[in-house]
């Protein structure tokens, strides 16, 4: 019997230790918080189609956001109230939240300017300028309705000379941010490069040119990239302060062709070292979404996700190191 207490003494001990070893992991991980990890989640349709995949994708990788762009092979602004109400319960149920609405808003040709017919990459969405009150309208409810205040809209399919698509361009987003500001929306514009808006210089430009608090920046380094600016250390010193919102994505050089294509974030020529490094000292208060773009020789969409999403992680988590040091 004696023998019997005290073994159960033992296991006790042994739970209680286990225990308290558990809590001290705890403890000590909220003391080393990382503030910009806390921010990131990534567009849904970058890893599946099937919301509830890509959802449950983020919470095995403790990401507390999710921006939403396609869902179930249609574009967000297509989706029944049956389909939208469905992915807010999927949302909930994991307790993550909703960053952005990625719309399509302005990411159709300028009417004083068209462009001539190209395959571009329209994520299921088949819209005109003349749709833009009513896609505004409807994206205002969908923000609503997911949690959100930010949006992200274009600027028009980029010209040979955007420079004349400028004051067009320009008006047009200042409309749409008092629009926005009467819903109390603020507006996320993505310098993206097949449209007006491409770099952080012509990004930074527009944004002081409107001046408004519902008009913010949404920063691609890696469309940056592609129009052949160099995202870190000069488009950041461009767009610094003026964007709520930002994308990860990366780039590489083929050295014999000199052609650009996506890569798994940390192995291309954006700086993310030195753009994390600057956020962190800037005490960056905006939200993140990785958007990797990158596919695999084998089409594996969630395991180039994956691959990207592990290249961001190891630069955060080395950020947060050197920073704590």
């Amino acid at each position: 019997m004696q023998s019997t207490l005290t073994r159960r003494g033992f296991l006790g001990a042994a739970s209680l230790a286990l225990l308290q070893s558990r809590l001290g992991l705890l403890l000590r991980a909220a003391g080393t918080r990382q503030p910009l990890r806390d921010k990131l989640g990534i567009i849904t349709d970058e890893v599946a189609q099937n919301l509830e995949h890509a959802l449950d994708f983020l919470v095995q990788h403790s990401l507390a956001y999710c921006e939403l762009r396609e869902l179930w092979d249609k574009n967000i602004m297509n989706l029944s109230q049956e389909e939208l109400t469905r992915a807010k319960q999927m949302i909930q149920k994991r307790s993550l939240r909703v960053s952005v609405i990625a719309s399509p808003v302005f990411k159709y040709n300028l009417p004083e300017i068209p462009t001539r017919e190209e395959k571009r990459d329209t994520f299921h969405a088949n819209f005109a300028d003349q749709d833009t009150e009513d896609l505004l309208s409807r994206v205002f409810e969908l923000a609503r309705l997911f949690g959100t205040n930010q949006i992200r809209i274009f600027s028009y399919w980029r010209v040979v000379e955007p420079e004349k698509a400028y004051p067009y361009v320009r008006d047009r987003l200042r409309e749409a941010a008092a629009r926005a500001a009467r819903q109390g929306m603020t507006l996320v514009l993505e310098n993206e490069y097949a449209c007006n808006i491409g770099t952080a210089k012509e990004l930074g430009r527009i944004i002081r040119d409107i001046n408004s608090p519902h008009l913010r920046g949404l920063w691609d380094p890696g469309n940056a990239a592609m129009l052949g600016e160099i995202p870190y250390p000069d488009g950041y010193g461009e767009v610094r302060g003026l964007f709520s919102h930002m994308h990860f994505k990366d780039v590489k050089k083929d050295p014999q062709t000199g052609r650009l294509s996506w890569a798994p974030v940390g192995t291309g020529c954006v700086d993310y070292r030195g753009q994390i490094k600057a956020l962190s000292e800037d005490n960056y208060q905006g939200t993140m979404s990785l958007e990797t773009h990158y596919v695999r020789a084998d089409g594996n969409k969630l395991e180039s996700t994956r691959a990207s999403l592990e290249g961001l992680l190891k630069i955060l988590n080395e950020s947060a190191d050197s920073a704590g040091r």
